[in-house]
Formats: structure tokens, sequence, C-alpha cells
């Protein structure tokens, strides 16, 4: 019998992007889709999976409380509309309001936790509201995915989520058909991130390695692909992007619709990122054979194996990254590919998307069963 899925999340780039392989297993299976987020320049290729939308208004990092009780009446209206069979919750406003809003409606709910920020253990005001609304909103939850032990762990310790209803996920999948390795030999020297260009993605480390890797390695090539234009704390002021730009020791690559041939051309991928769920840029790059270089926190120690795949560095340590750069600059090819291969296998094994796609399909088998 067809089910109607109700999926919220904060963009609908984030659907088209890393939650395709689901939608279109729920397609397959004839069940209707529908989708619950902020308007984009990714809501019709989002439609073109086979998804309907609701447009929501929603501020992913706004702080305000009169907008966040407007999103949970505008959750209620959608739950008492279209009485879905399951509702599923990505990211922190869908999964707390969304989450609230299904359980005052009796919807069985299903919640994805992709990573619990760096700001999550302080004793900021905010955060300890946001762990309240977590507790509440996770309380009746029919499962939890997790992406690492380490979330899963500090979320049951803290009393916001229950052991039992937690499971971990290999972060989205990856279809390793798609992200397979290409014919290329790797004895260069081009260093590629891949994220949005903020500091807690550790964007001024990267800088700062490259420039003092390139002192020595001026051949060599750094490069960041992604977004620039992010504002608040988070971000950095046009000045220093601007900065940086004219600098030179990283070609800023802006954003793309497909990191592959990006991928294809780098002969090592970085991300000294503060804090992760399971990064996806990894989990690409391994797929496809590359090398890593990563911080040594809870989401990046998923995919990257010291000295087996990749290295490991402390985060927020610019000269420990560049340390890691010149010593694969020293690497022959073939411990290189060796490194490749062997990323590439534990992708394959741990990573496929299709494991995604059978554990949710579990998941809201059971949920809906029990009601």
């Amino acid at each position: 019998m067809p089910r109607t899925i109700l999926v919220s999340i904060n963009s609908c780039w984030n659907v088209v992007n890393f939650r395709a392989a689901l939608v279109s297993d729920w397609i397959t299976r004839g069940d209707r889709v529908i989708v619950a987020a902020p308007a984009d320049e990714y809501t019709q290729a989002m439609k073109a999976l086979g998804c309907e939308h609701i447009n929501i208004t929603l501020s992913a990092r706004g702080t305000s409380p009169a907008e966040d009780l407007r999103l949970y009446r505008e959750y209620r209206k959608i739950f008492r509309s279209l009485r879905p069979d399951v509702y599923l919750g990505y990211t922190i406003k869908p999964n707390i309001y969304g989450s609230l809003a299904a359980r005052v409606a009796g919807i069985p709910i299903i919640n994805n936790i992709t990573g619990v920020g760096i700001g999550f253990a302080d004793g900021r005001l905010v955060t300890i509201l946001i762990r309240a609304l977590y507790r509440h909103a996770l309380a009746r939850s029919h499962t939890i995915f997790f992406q690492n032990n380490e979330d899963r762990d500090r979320f049951v310790e803290a009393g916001l989520a229950a052991l039992s209803s937690s499971q971990i996920l290999p972060g989205s999948g990856v279809d390793i058909e798609r992200f397979c390795p290409a014919r290329r030999s790797s004895c260069g020297s081009t260093f590629l991130m891949i994220g949005r260009v903020i500091r807690s993605k550790g964007v001024a480390e990267y800088v700062e390695a490259a420039r003092e890797v390139r002192r020595v390695h001026p051949q060599a090539r750094f490069q960041l692909l992604g977004p620039t234009n992010f504002g608040g704390s988070d971000g950095f002021q046009s000045d220093t992007l601007n900065n940086w730009k004219e600098m030179g020791d990283v070609e800023f690559l802006g954003p793309t619709d497909d990191v592959r041939p990006f991928i294809n051309r780098a002969d090592c991928v970085v991300l000294p990122s503060y804090s992760e769920g399971v990064p996806r840029s990894l989990i690409e790059a391994a797929a496809m054979g590359k090398p890593l270089i990563a911080t040594d926190i809870a989401g990046c120690r998923r995919i990257v194996q010291a000295d087996v795949n990749g290295t490991l560095v402390p985060p927020r340590n610019s000269k420990a990254l560049a340390t890691a750069c010149r010593e694969f600059l020293r690497l022959s090819h073939g411990q290189r590919q060796k490194m490749g291969a062997a990323g590439r296998e534990l992708v394959t094994r741990q990573f496929d998307d299709k494991i995604v796609v059978a554990k949710y399909a579990e998941a809201i088998s059971r949920a809906i069963r029990a009601g």
C-alpha cells in the first residue's frame, strides 16, 4: 500500500545532493514523498526526482523565538492537512520543531542528526535551550540516526536520546558506481578542499598551511571548491577573502553541481574541519581512490584511517596540516595508489548508499507498524 512520507530539511539543495538515492527508492516503491523546505534554486530539480514540495519559512541560522514559533505553527498546519504515515526530520530546526509538531499530531517520527556542532557542549543560554528542545523533540522518536558513535554517545549521555532508538548510519552514503576511480597518474601536487568557505570548516588553517607549504614547494597547488557567500560569525569578511585571493596561495573555485571532475584532477583531498557528522566530501574522494588529510575528529575518523588511506591532524593547527601536506608530497606513486585503493575498499564496504537506503526502509516500516 502506498505510504505518504513527509520529509523536512533546511534546503531543497540538501535533498538533491544528499538524499536522492533515498527519494528514488521511495518513489520506486510507489510512495508519495513530500518535502517541506524553503524554496531555493534546486526546488525544480528536487521535484524532478518525484517529490512534492511545501515551501516553509525556515531560517537555518536564525535565533528569533517569534520565527521559530511561526515555524512550529506551520508544521502543525502541515500535519493536520496531510496526516502523513511517517515524518523524517533532518537538520536542527526540522528535527526540533517538526518533531514536536509530529508528536502532537501522533505521527511516527524518524530523525537524522548529521553532526552536533562545535558549540554543543558550551554553557551559552541558546545552547542550553537547544538541548532542552532536543530532549522533548526526540522523546517519542521511533529511530534516531547518528553518523558516528561519539555524537550518539553525547546525546545519550546528556539524556537527549534513548540508546534503544539510536542507530548509526554511514553518513548519507555514496553511489559507488558514480563515484569511482578514474585512470589518472597520481604523481602531482594538487590538494583539494571541498566545503563551504566558513571558519568551522578550517578554511583559515587551510590557507595558512598552503602558504607555508608553497614557500618550500612553489609547484604545489591548493584549491578550495565551495560557496563563499556566508555571513555571521562563521563567515569571512569580503576583505579577508579578497586578500587571500590576491595572495594566490589558494585557488577559490566557487560552487559546483558536480565535484567529480575536481576530485579526479586532485592528488589529495583535505578537510581541516572542526566538527563533522561523516563528511560527504571525504567519502566521495575516498570512493574515487584519493588519499585524504583530515582533522582528528569524530566524523573524519570514520572515513580516514591513519597511515592506511590518509592522515589525521589536530584541528585548528595549520602547522600540523602543513606538515601532513609536505609528507604527502614525499610519497611515491605506489604509496599513493595503495592509500587510494584502501580508501575505495573502505567506502565500498561501509559507505555504499544502498546501506543507507536499506536502513531507512527498515526504520520506516517499523515506525509505521508501531504507529
